[in-house]
């Protein structure tokens, strides 16, 4: 998984709020709404939630602006880019083809891809939907950024990780990848004889009435679609246009909350597939994954998740089916965490423990400090971040992404609201700072200090 440290922005609050709960103010529902009126204030909040409990959609919610341009409002009907959320339709559709006779998890992929290099040999389907492939992912090269903006053939997009090298021997380790989930698109094509989307829209949408739910291409008029902003200090911008052609099996679908509600209730009812093909796609490879989505036991619930981020998109769905709890949160303005925002609402629902987002207090710090934070600090061999000292300001800046600004919480703790990140710098026994412990979106990382950064 990628870790995403986002521009530091000011604070602005929306009042705009379209919808409102579906059931009786009862003790859960007004939690719910507290607590998006507290992430809409302190957070700036901008999307749609829902939250469905025994078949019932108990809260849904509007938030802030689906175009600012025109000032639409956000409502549960607005229809957003989904991002990665499009890889449990994508496992879907292998697992349909499956049960109907035209390819097994197991083959490999060379027998669906032509040309494919003798890398790929022991790589089969099964390793693509897990992320235990070992092919590169295509968004994780330097000239994605670059090349973002353009529309692609299958072929070309192909031709961009098909002569790399595997990251491990396939089935070896966990490492999420968009180009194995590209390949599965190329795969349903093969087997089905038809385009991935037009796949997509007979097999899965028009069967389940997800009449919200499609391809999004550019080009088309689309009713309800929201645009995808970022944040900046003292502006919101359209985020950098994406070519969806790029994304195609791994994260080009739209989608809206209530749309998301009946897919978790038609997986749940078993609808598409057989028990035991469910069964199997539920069950977590390495890193909990298993086919499309994570699953995790918290609290001893099993919970199936996932979520998604594309440019200026931000979406998370949460499912405890045994409970029947479905939680969905779209967002169209980044920065945002729709994830913990997702495990707060169930969290309300469950019973279990939860924080409302508040203002941190700041403390004040002897900006002389920060002199000896400033260094590079590796997450990943490709992913660094820089911490540097600017005037009396502290911040950090990740490979490939925008500066931002980190307010002390104390002399070695430091915190980023917008982007729900805190860094903690860690000494030697000399007082040398010789690593930082990055905490967000639930995950907590070690990054070892390797190089001294210029100041500027």
């Amino acid at each position: 998984m990628v870790i995403r440290i986002h521009v530091c922005f000011p604070l602005f609050l929306f009042l705009t709020v379209v919808g409102m709960p579906t059931a009786h103010a009862d003790e859960p529902v007004a939690d719910l709404v507290s607590y998006m009126q507290a992430c809409v204030k302190v957070e700036n909040f901008n999307g749609s939630v829902l939250v469905c409990k025994d078949n019932e959609t108990v809260f849904r919610n509007g938030y802030g602006m689906a175009n600012f341009e025109h000032d639409i409002s956000n409502t549960t009907e607005t229809k957003f880019r989904i991002g990665s959320i499009t890889k449990q339709f994508t496992a879907m559709a292998i697992m349909i083809l499956e049960e109907h006779g035209k390819l097994k998890v197991e083959d490999h992929v060379s027998e669906y891809i032509a040309g494919a290099p003798e890398v790929w040999a022991d790589v089969t389907i099964h390793h693509l939907l897990t992320h235990t492939s070992g092919v590169p992912s295509f968004t994780s090269m330097p000239q994605y950024r670059r090349d973002m903006m353009l529309p692609q053939s299958i072929e070309q997009m192909l031709a961009r990780f098909k002569d790399k090298s595997l990251k491990f021997a396939p089935g070896e380790k966990h490492e999420y990848s968009n180009s194995g989930y590209f390949l599965l698109g190329v795969i349903i094509e093969k087997a089905s004889g038809v385009s991935y989307e037009q796949f997509i829209g007979t097999e899965i949408c028009e069967p389940l009435k997800l009449n919200d739910t499609g391809y999004d291409r550019y080009r088309t008029v689309l009713k309800n679609r929201a645009s995808g902003y970022r944040r900046l200090p003292d502006a919101i911008v359209l985020d950098a246009y994406l070519d969806m052609s790029q994304p195609y099996a791994a994260g080009s679908l739209y989608s809206t909350v209530e749309d998301l509600n009946r897919w978790d209730q038609a997986l749940r009812r078993q609808e598409m597939i057989s028990a035991d093909r469910y069964e199997k796609m539920y069950t977590p490879e390495k890193n909990g994954y298993a086919y499309g989505w994570a699953v995790r036991t918290k609290s001893g619930r099993k919970a199936i998740s996932h979520g998604g981020g594309i440019n200026g998109f931000l979406s998370y769905i949460l499912r405890y089916p045994k409970q029947k709890l479905c939680v969905v949160v779209l967002c169209n303005v980044l920065p945002a965490d729709p994830g913990k925002v997702a495990r707060d609402l169930a969290a309300i629902m469950l019973g279990e423990k939860y924080e409302v987002p508040k203002n941190p207090e700041i403390t004040d710090v002897d900006y002389g400090v920060f002199d000896a934070y400033e260094g590079q600090y590796q997450i990943r061999p490709d992913f660094i971040l820089t911490v540097q000292r600017v005037d009396d300001k502290l911040t950090t800046q990740a490979t490939g992404q925008r500066r931002l600004t980190m307010l002390p919480k104390s002399p070695a703790l430091f915190f980023n609201m917008q982007a729900n990140a805190q860094i903690t710098f860690i000494q030697d026994d000399s007082g040398k700072t010789v690593a930082l412990i990055l905490k967000q979106r639930g995950q907590e990382i070690r990054a070892e200090r390797i190089d001294s950064a210029k100041r500027e």
